[in-house]
């Protein structure tokens, strides 16, 4: 690549994309063992000649956990951090990194300390810690993973901002393809399976189908023109929205033969939760209610409904999945589970029937062996080892684990950690599982793989779903209703029991602002498009989407019951 581009590396897991940003910035070989082969340059020089300390003065490198990254008690002396080990004059130091900071738009919060920034401020404090060092080339490793939405855009656009003003080489290596291109990248290579298989402008990457051949997701809006028949061609400014160009003519006209599916039948209340209210305790001030999180919330979900709860970090969204899981106790109002009021209940009966399952499955398995973790609460309840065989034996047969059920939990992958979490919490019998974050982190193709999983489970076993998301996709591609929390409140309430489709909430301005979403390209297509009512193009090919996804489902489902049949 050439001195001032900026470059975005792209790739499904497991494809080697973090492996050649390790060899670019020396963790490979210097912290990272292996055998290393062929040759690269930095600026002239042979990348495997230098040492790490060396490359770290050439490559400065934003780790996608910036907790990680944090080595001083506030983000000014973790700005410095750099500067004090080149030994650099107390006096620069004072001068160089507000400088720094105010590169990166931080400078007001020099003095706080890393746990009192939000995920975007830490990511700012540790881009700023890299400017000390006055790096040729900035790469960036995924993020965009822990930011939601909104906090996601801004990151992008710091990036772009920083690359132009400084001119500075750029290489970002992710896999929210359209969350990077809300910003211009000279080109984009993608790589699979260890080998480089395009190294392309982004138009011509949109335009050809290497995309979905190697399992990434496209934009909303490439995809509706793909659908609508529109021919794809790199010089239609395919590159965003804003640089579009097509005959909206065609889209229109698809638009028109589309259908919206009827509403869902109405279906008993299984949770309802009243007035709910919440405070923790604040350290300055121990006294009860100090800081109030969440402010008379009131929702109902139905049996077999399957709803997002979004907002940005801090809103609430997992105090209230506390509360409904009964690991912490309500200041006010109340919480019904089908018909019955849940105050009196322990976390332990609770679990019987709602079930909890964290973003990353490692922090809730307690055992070696998937067997043993999957009987661990039946074992728990003193159940007998012959039903809590037949039991384990059942959950993870339904989640596709049985195979393995004797293997170590440490031989699955992430994806299959998180099916065992769940298998261990179906085992109960529960008849809802709020879900955190349950796509966090993951490419396109195993995204879809537990999103998939999760809809069978909908379908086939009548469970209920809460999940909470900051995945746009997901919500709207997995779940007909939105609750939107901002600031302790339940922004939403047109929808019956709370909440608006996420069609609905993605085209309001408003609530994409309050709870730090992002609008919906499918939107912004159909205004280009000049349709009268754009959200109702957003309704229409959301449905039309999970048509052709219900579709494939059942083919794959007869499939899978023909080749079972002696």
């Amino acid at each position: 690549m050439g001195r001032g581009e900026k470059i975005l590396i792209l790739g499904p897991s497991g494809s080697g994309k973090s492996t050649l940003a390790h060899c670019i910035n020396g963790l490979i070989p210097h912290a990272f063992k292996g055998t290393i082969g062929g040759s690269y340059t930095i600026m002239g020089e042979d990348g495997q000649g230098l040492d790490i300390f060396a490359l770290s003065k050439k490559v400065g490198t934003l780790l996608q956990d910036t907790d990680g990254q944090f080595v001083g008690l506030s983000a000014g002396e973790d700005i410095a951090f750099a500067a004090e080990n080149d030994c650099v004059s107390v006096e620069e130091m004072h001068r160089r990194v507000p400088e720094a900071a105010r590169l990166v738009h931080i400078e007001d919060h020099l003095a706080k300390p890393p746990q009192d920034l939000s995920g975007g401020q830490k990511q700012r404090v540790s881009l700023a810690g890299l400017l000390m060092n006055d790096v040729e080339l900035l790469l960036f490793d995924e993020p965009l993973a822990n930011l939601d939405p909104a906090t996601g855009k801004e990151a992008i656009e710091l990036i772009d901002r920083l690359h132009r003003e400084t001119g500075k080489t750029v290489i970002i290596v992710e896999h929210r393809l359209e969350d990077v291109l809300h910003r211009p990248v000279d080109r984009i290579i993608v790589i699979e399976k260890g080998r480089i298989m395009a190294d392309l402008p982004p138009a011509e990457l949109l335009a050809s189908d290497l995309l979905g051949k190697a399992g990434i997701r496209e934009p909303f809006y490439v995809g509706a023109l793909r659908y609508a028949g529109v021919e794809l061609k790199p010089d239609m400014g395919l590159e965003s929205v804003e640089t579009l160009r097509f005959d909206p003519r065609i889209l229109k006209d698809w638009d028109a033969g589309l259908k919206e599916d009827a509403p869902d039948k109405p279906a008993p209340v299984l949770l309802e939760v009243r007035g709910l209210q919440y405070r923790y305790p604040d350290v300055a001030d121990p006294s009860p209610g100090a800081k109030q999180v969440l402010d008379g919330v009131s929702f109902s979900l139905a049996k077999g409904e399957c709803i997002s709860m979004v907002g940005r970090n801090g809103a609430g969204k997992s105090t209230l999945a506390k509360l409904i899981a009964g690991f912490i106790r309500p200041d006010a109002g109340q919480i019904f589970f089908d018909g019955k009021d849940l105050a009196a209940y322990s976390i332990k009966e609770r679990s019987e029937h709602i079930g909890y399952v964290m973003q990353n499955p490692n922090q809730m398995i307690s055992f070696p062996l998937i067997f043993d973790e999957t009987a661990l609460a039946l074992r728990n309840r003193g159940i007998n080892e012959n039903e809590t065989r037949d039991r384990v034996f059942e959950a993870l047969g339904v989640c596709g684990l049985y195979q393995f059920r004797n293997w170590p939990v440490n031989a699955l992958s992430f994806g299959q950690k998180k099916r065992l979490t769940i298998a261990s919490v179906l085992v109960m019998g529960p008849s809802l599982i709020i879900l955190d974050e349950p796509t966090a982190g993951q490419d396109y193709r195993h995204y879809s793989e537990i999103m998939e999983f999760l809809r069978k489970l909908n379908r086939e076993q009548g469970l209920s779903f809460l999940l909470i998301t900051h995945d746009m996709h997901l919500m709207l591609e997995y779940t007909r209703r939105a609750l939107v929390l901002s600031e302790g409140k339940l922004l939403t309430r047109d929808g019956p029991g709370g909440g608006d489709t996420p069609a609905a909430v993605l085209t309001d301005d408003f609530l994409v602002e309050a709870a730090s979403l992002k609008r919906t390209s499918l939107y912004d297509l159909a205004i280009k498009a000049g349709m009268t009512d754009p959200r109702a193009f957003v309704r229409r090919f959301i449905d039309h989407e999970q048509s052709r996804r219900e579709a494939q489902l059942d083919a794959g489902l007869r499939a899978s019951a023909q080749g079972a049949t002696p």
